[in-house]
């Protein structure tokens, strides 16, 4: 069964009332609210009756005028009162789902990679704005505004059956049509607003890629061919919103003839019961207002209940993503104020899709021995990079283990763990704001002398402090007003600022000009000659110094071991990507 076709959870609503108990106070003053405007509603129309038949009728101007005065402070109050309960319903709305984003931010943030390699970027944030913005009208237009609403019917056709209670019958012959026409029309709403929620996660989806990718869709000239396709995603979007948008222009009208058809009844029932003395012309008066704000409350009671709905649907998508179970269990406990760097593979096999058979690491072991710098070869998709990612555990291994400086990464806190180990990629990813802001990624701990220090240890501060502003510098959005190699120095002086014992170096410098590459190949020098070092490269050049090389072959481990020995190896693996980069320099090396 659809999302769209179940009906309302109480079990759900509850847990979605629950997020507002910091506030509860709030919730019941606003609850207290309710209760006192349905009666105070009822009050003016009554008031209105006594004046005609008491006072208008019989010419007595003095207590027409002292009752007017009544009920003018009877609307201030009611005017007064509504206004501080729309206010703090608003509000109840605004305050919970402000905390509920940021618990949203927090639990995405501690999600691994797995979960983004499966999910759209769009679809997540879907889930943190466009669905968690539907929660609000839970409080805002839904189960509060509902309760007023129920409650003001109630207490309208309760005075009205007091007053008169066959005038009422009259005027409510006509609510079995306004009962049939009401759910028709939310179902039928129901069912747009939950295609217009699925379009719209599939909407952001499809332009945070395309946007992202704008470089790729214009060099290759796919403009045309991605507009079409937006075209049509915004067609079936804009065509649910019309659907729903025929439901309301047909549903509205409808209501208004059916209360104009009940004021008809009553006006012709009213009439008669005038002249035979059996209703007064007060009762009339009375009946008019109250047909009003009986139907008014009835006209949107269907819209609200399918804004209850819809933000109950968002509301369980958002509390599924909260359930979510792919984050990296923090059991461990060490938190070590510095680390020698040793790190060892024994039998590790890693699959990200958990099958076996698919297998990216095939019983890899190797051992890096405290300030050893070893490099990593191979061909693409030989395994390379995900060495590095199960270091950092952002994924956990299937079989086998990982340790750093003799205990397994499970001993280690997470966050303790990936602050001793940094990481240079080559496709850098810089965020909105200054030069300084990239580097420390807000870290207070980290002081701009240690930045300032950092970057003219790699060769990165003189570039820098021709930026205008210099290190308050403001980076566009990834870094666009930059060069590539300008932001991989960036990311040099980030890594190198936050002083780890173990560097990672992921092709960093293959994206680079020669004149850029060895100003951070002289820096690399100086770096890993006191720190544990893993480098990633297709150019061979880069890993010159390094203590031993590990080739990998579709997961496994071909060979390993310092460069002459792996080059005396006669028809070996990295002798053959050796020979294909320095004797035959025209020739690809994967």
């Amino acid at each position: 069964m659809s999302d769209s076709a179940q009906p309302i959870s109480f079990s759900l609503f509850r847990r979605v009332l629950s997020m507002a108990r910091p506030y509860r106070r709030t919730l019941y003053f606003t609850a207290v609210l309710t209760i006192l405007l349905a009666p105070l509603a009822i009050t003016r129309p009554k008031l209105i009756q006594v004046m005609v038949d008491d006072y208008i009728l019989k010419q007595d101007v003095q207590g027409m005028t002292m009752l007017a005065g009544v009920i003018f402070g009877v609307l201030v109050v009611e005017v007064v009162l509504r206004y501080l309960f729309l206010y703090h319903a608003d509000w109840l709305g605004q305050i919970t789902i402000r905390d509920l984003r940021v618990r949203v931010f927090n639990h995405v943030t501690r999600l691994n990679l797995s979960y983004f390699d499966k999910t759209p970027i769009g679809t997540s944030t879907t889930r943190t704005i466009n669905d968690i913005e539907a929660i609000n009208t839970i409080f805002s237009e839904g189960s509060i505004t509902i309760l007023a609403d129920l409650l003001s019917i109630v207490a309208v056709m309760a005075i009205m059956f007091a007053t008169s209670w066959k005038l009422t019958l009259v005027v409510l012959s006509v609510f079995p049509i306004l009962i049939w026409g009401s759910y028709q029309f939310k179902e039928s709403v129901r069912k747009s607003y939950e295609k217009v929620r699925n379009h719209i996660s599939t909407m952001n989806a499809f332009l945070q890629e395309r946007i992202t990718g704008m470089r790729m869709v214009q060099i290759f000239n796919a403009e045309a061919r991605e507009a079409e396709k937006f075209r049509q995603i915004n067609h079936d979007y804009t065509g649910a919103n019309l659907r729903s948008i025929m439901a309301y222009a047909i549903f509205f009208p409808i209501v208004e003839i059916i209360s104009a058809l009940s004021l008809g009844l009553m006006v012709w029932y009213g009439a008669r019961g005038v002249l035979s003395g059996e209703i007064t012309a007060g009762i009339i008066v009375a009946f008019l207002l109250y047909i009003t704000m009986l139907y008014r409350p009835i006209r949107m009671l269907a819209d609200k209940f399918n804004n209850l709905q819809m933000g109950l649907i968002a509301a369980e998508r958002v509390f599924k993503l909260l359930e979510t179970q792919e984050t990296i269990r923090n059991t461990g406990t060490r938190v070590p104020a510095k680390a020698q760097g040793e790190v060892a593979f024994e039998n590790v096999w890693f699959s990200y899709s958990g099958n076996a058979d698919e297998a990216v690491l095939k019983n890899v072991s190797f051992n890096i021995k405290p300030g050893e710098t070893l490099a990593i070869v191979g061909s693409t998709g030989s395994g390379k990079t995900t060495i590095i990612s199960l270091l950092n555990r952002f994924y956990e291994i299937q079989s086998g283990s990982i340790k750093i400086d003799g205990y397994d990464l499970h001993e280690y806190d997470v966050y303790a763990l990936r602050r001793r180990i940094a990481v240079v990629l080559q496709d850098v990813f810089l965020f909105s704001g200054t030069v300084m802001e990239n580097i420390t990624l807000r870290d207070a701990s980290i002081t701009e002398e240690d930045v300032v220090k950092a970057a003219k240890m790699i060769g990165a501060h003189e570039f820098i402090a021709k930026l205008p502003g210099g290190y308050q510098y403001q980076v566009r959005e990834r870094g666009a007003t930059l060069s590539m190699g300008q932001r991989q120095l960036i990311s040099f002086v980030r890594a190198l600022v936050f002083n780890p014992e173990i560097l990672i170096l992921d092709e960093a410098t293959s994206s680079i000009d020669p004149e850029t590459e060895r100003v951070i190949q002289y820096a690399i020098e100086r770096l890993i000659a006191r720190r544990t070092s893993i480098i990633i490269a297709h150019r061979l050049s880069t890993i010159r110094h390094a203590s031993n090389i590990l080739v990998l072959e579709k997961g496994e481990v071909k060979e390993f071991g310092p460069q002459d020995e792996l080059l005396g190896i006669e028809g070996g693996r990295y002798r053959e990507l050796y020979e294909k980069q320095f004797l035959q320099p025209a020739a690809e090396v994967e």
